[in-house]
C-alpha cells in the first residue's frame, strides 16, 4: 500500500487532528482578545494603571466620643490625634460637668369640667421615659391614691382617659411606677 492510500483510509484521524488544530487556534485568539480587553478596561489584580491610587492612601475614620445628653449619643472626634495644638487653658480641653436634666413628666387634661362619669382625657410628655409604665393617681382625703388606670410611654408621649363619679374638684397626676417620678397635678371639676 502506498502512503496516499493509508491517509485516505483513516479519515477519522485526519478529521480529529484538523478539529484539534482549529480549536487551538480559536482558543489562542479568544484568550488574547480577553487579555487585551481586561487590560484596557482595568479589570484584574494590577491597579497601577486603572485608578492611579498609591498603596499609602487609606480611609481615616475618627474614633467615636461621648457627647452631652441633649444631642446625639455618639459623635466622631475629627481632631487629628497626632496634632495636639490646644493649650491647657483652652475651653476645648477643660471638661465641664453639666447637671443631668431631670426627666420631668408633664400632664395635661383635655377638659376642665365634665359631667358625672364623663370621659376626662389625660395626655402628656415624659422626656427620656420611653417604655415607662405610668400609674394614674387621684388626690383623695389629703393623699394620692392609685386610680384604676395605667398606661405606657411611647415616643416620649402618653395619653389615656379616665372617668370619675366623684362630684366636685378632682386632682389627677401620673407616677412612673419604676422611678417614683410624679407629674404635675391637673384639676377637673366633675358634676
Amino acid at each position: 500500500m502506498s502512503d496516499e492510500q493509508e491517509k485516505s483510509d483513516n479519515p477519522v484521524v485526519t478529521g480529529l487532528v484538523a478539529l484539534l488544530a482549529v480549536s487551538l487556534a480559536v482558543g489562542l485568539v479568544l484568550g488574547g482578545v480577553a487579555l487585551v480587553g481586561t487590560r484596557i478596561l482595568g479589570i484584574g489584580g494590577d491597579s497601577s494603571g486603572s485608578t492611579g491610587a498609591s498603596e499609602a492612601e487609606s480611609a481615616v475614620i475618627p474614633r467615636p466620643s461621648k457627647t452631652s445628653a441633649n444631642g446625639p449619643q455618639v459623635t466622631l472626634n475629627t481632631q487629628d490625634a497626632e496634632s495636639d495644638d490646644t493649650e491647657p487653658g483652652d475651653p476645648k480641653t477643660t471638661k465641664t460637668e453639666k447637671a443631668k436634666p431631670e426627666k420631668e413628666i408633664t400632664l395635661q387634661a383635655g377638659q376642665t369640667a365634665v359631667g358625672n362619669f364623663e370621659q376626662i382625657d389625660l395626655t402628656g410628655v415624659y422626656p427620656g421615659g420611653e417604655g415607662a409604665i405610668l400609674q394614674v393617681q387621684r388626690f383623695e382625703g389629703g393623699q394620692w391614691v392609685d386610680f384604676n388606670a395605667t398606661l405606657s410611654v411611647s415616643n416620649e408621649t402618653f395619653s389615656t382617659y379616665v372617668q370619675s363619679a366623684q362630684i366636685g374638684v378632682n386632682k389627677f397626676r401620673v407616677v412612673d411606677s419604676a422611678t417614683g417620678a410624679a407629674s404635675n397635678p391637673v384639676t377637673v371639676t366633675v358634676g
